[in-house]
């Protein structure tokens, strides 16, 4: 049975401790960052004494390109996403990039990126910034949904963030509680379009640890508004909702650890990612312990769906993604 808190770890390997954390069947997923990676053969052996251990959860990473790439060492230094957008082959470049990232993430025995990124760059957000696609929303949905099929081919699934929209909001959700002050219309004919257009192709969806104050006074992530009435009601998805990182800033408003994942759950979340506080994640999981959740079905389609092919350079697709995007300068 699969958990609905998704946890992470501390080192390269499994301590005791973790094993003893992962075993609990309310824990349901791990995402690992930078500091749990020393080269993809490592990060492969991670995995699959994470699979012994539990072969039912799920394995992510935040591998967008840019600034945000966890795997580094031994992989591909895939390019900001803002850059792909200035060429004339634009989508070809970005369905190129979303099967690369797929494929090494998958090699290494993960089952998915929380990606891609589906906010607009207003040119206003600094957390947001070349993690964007284009400022255009209409461009943006284009770019995102190439992107979004390169991983698909690869066979990863695909979580589209921070719905609905966090490239407004100035203040950094993972040091404050960001503000947008605008109107649900003008959200629409937006920051939500890109979620709208791209509702069918999303396998799933992480709500922004951001408060629009015109719809709910709770952030989106703790909105039953959000979630269930305009996510799911309005634009009809019925793919899977993780929770943004719990242990954020921008989350604190909700309580603590447990009355945060309690109140992302009770508003429409599926699963509810607690990193980089070991307290809280316990705090968290002792929660879940006495509400006794039942995690949804839906989250066992976010496994991935690739072969863990580590020869994939070897592949003729391989070469040409990366030569064209050398060809482009988006890859050193």
């Amino acid at each position: 049975m699969q958990g609905s808190l998704m946890m992470d770890i501390a080192g390269t390997w499994l301590t005791a401790e973790d094993r003893q954390m992962l075993r609990q069947p309310q824990v349901g997923g791990l995402i690992i960052f930078a500091r749990n990676i020393e080269s993809p053969r490592q990060v492969r052996e991670l995995c699959q004494s994470i699979r012994a251990l539990r072969p039912d959860l799920l394995l992510a990473v935040d591998q967008e390109g840019g600034r945000v790439q966890r795997l580094r060492q031994g992989f591909l230094r895939l390019p900001a996403i803002r850059a792909i957008a200035d060429n004339d082959d634009a989508e070809t470049l970005a369905e190129h990039c979303g099967w690369l990232m797929a494929t090494e993430v998958l090699a290494v025995g993960l089952d998915l990126s929380f990606a891609p990124v589906l906010d607009l760059d207003h040119q206003r957000s600094a957390v947001v910034g070349s993690r964007a696609f284009e400022g255009d929303a209409q461009r943006a949905a284009s770019l995102a949904g190439a992107f979004i099929r390169g991983m698909r081919q690869a066979g990863m699934a695909a979580t589209g963030k921070h719905f609905p929209g966090h490239g407004w909001a100035e203040a950094d959700s993972h040091v404050a509680i960001p503000r947008d002050e605008r109107s649900l219309e003008a959200l629409r004919a937006r920051d939500m379009l890109p979620f709208k257009l791209l509702a069918g192709e999303l396998d799933a969806v992480m709500p922004a640890h951001v408060i629009y104050p015109q719809v709910d006074e709770q952030p989106a992530g703790f909105s039953r508004r959000w979630l269930q009435e305009i996510l799911r009601g309005e634009l009809g998805f019925d793919g899977v909702i993780f929770s943004d990182d719990l242990s954020m800033a921008g989350a604190h408003v909700a309580g603590d650890a447990g009355q945060r994942i309690e109140a992302a759950l009770s508003a429409g979340c599926d699963m509810g990612l607690v990193c980089n506080d070991r307290a809280a994640a316990e705090l968290a999981l002792a929660t879940l312990q006495c509400l006794n959740v039942t995690a949804p079905a839906r989250l066992a389609r976010m496994r991935g769906r690739g072969h863990a092919c580590t020869d994939y350079r070897q592949v003729p697709r391989w070469q040409q993604a990366v030569s064209a995007l050398r060809a482009a300068q988006l890859l050193a």
